[in-house]
């Protein structure tokens, strides 16, 4: 409500021409459509559970044609196309997703739509979450007690019993049962979004040790975790999105019928093309600054050069 106030006064001029009452419910349909997060910044599309889910839904609906093709992208890439949809969205946020997914492999490497999707799911939905338990697991690592390690504050580090340094190698991970204690109190005791503490249980009870990203890796690849978040479909549904293709079906519908043209006759004449004035639709959240138009006399262009390019 905070945010529908402040785009209303910021666009007032603007919405003084349809009204009030139009504006609010243009914008909350956005909300539940999930498209109100289209071109925010990134604090904005962070700042609720909704708004990411909507922010994960959208870039999948957007570049699921990434997936269909079967083409790999590296980490830059991928951070392109989030930033085309949030322009100011964070690198080393892409960067931590795309390292789930490639592990010890350099960060250049190619990366599958839908191995990226799953493990920046994962990273983005519970970014705070995940903060917590790299701390957790690093102070197990060291042999820190861990009923005492549950989120890590910049106090409470000197306060922390320590247990004897771990005998065993970094490589070959923590404990799992003692990594789920850890874990199932967090998840009792943050604020912020976590996985289901019984999925969480179920990943961990099936190993006896694990390393962080084999930790991530995993909830990346459980089914009940992503149906818990919802925002998302199954892997095996991924590329199909009936909603979208029937709208794309549509427009392709409409473009084929401006495209249609009889032959040259012998004079060479073409027959008019008709045209159609696309309806402007007004925007209920705040719209972007379009770019001043390109003087056309400058540079010594004329009116006959111009009329001669149509």
């Amino acid at each position: 409500m905070e945010d529908a106030v402040s785009q209303l006064l910021e666009n007032r001029e603007d919405i003084s021409q349809y009204g009030i009452a139009r504006f609010f419910t243009e914008y909350f349909n956005s909300v539940r459509q999930g498209t109100h997060i289209l071109f925010r910044e990134f604090s904005f599309i962070q700042a609720t559970p909704h708004n990411r889910a909507s922010f994960l839904r959208t870039f999948w609906r957007c570049f699921r044609a990434v997936g269909k093709n079967g083409d790999l992208l590296t980490v830059k890439e991928y951070h392109c196309l989030l930033q085309l949809l949030c322009p100011d969205f964070p690198m080393d946020l892409t960067q931590k997703a795309a390292r789930i997914v490639l592990m010890d492999d350099a960060m250049d490497c190619l990366m599958s739509f839908s191995d990226f999707l799953f493990a920046f799911q994962i990273q983005f939905y519970y970014s705070e979450f995940l903060e917590s338990v790299a701390a957790i697991y690093q102070d197990l690592l060291t042999g820190k007690n861990p009923n005492t390690v549950i989120v890590p504050t910049s106090s409470s580090g000197q306060h922390r019993s320590r247990q004897a340094p771990s005998e065993c190698s970094p490589l070959d991970g923590v404990e799992a049962s003692l990594f789920y204690q850890c874990l199932e109190s967090l998840c009792d005791r943050s604020k912020y979004s976590c996985p289901p503490s019984a999925l969480v249980k179920e990943v961990l009870s099936s190993v006896q040790r694990l390393t962080f990203y084999g930790f991530l890796m995993a909830l990346t690849k459980h089914h009940g975790i992503n149906r818990a978040l919802g925002a998302l479909p199954d892997k095996g549904d991924l590329l199909l999105d009936s909603s979208m293709d029937q709208e794309l079906e549509k427009l392709l519908s409409q473009v084929s019928g401006l495209s249609i043209s009889t032959p040259a006759s012998s004079s060479g004449d073409i027959a008019n093309i008709p045209t159609r004035n696309s309806p402007r639709i007004s925007s209920p959240w705040k719209p972007l600054h379009h770019r001043q138009k390109v003087d056309t006399e400058s540079d010594g262009s004329t009116d006959e050069t111009d009329s001669s390019e149509n």
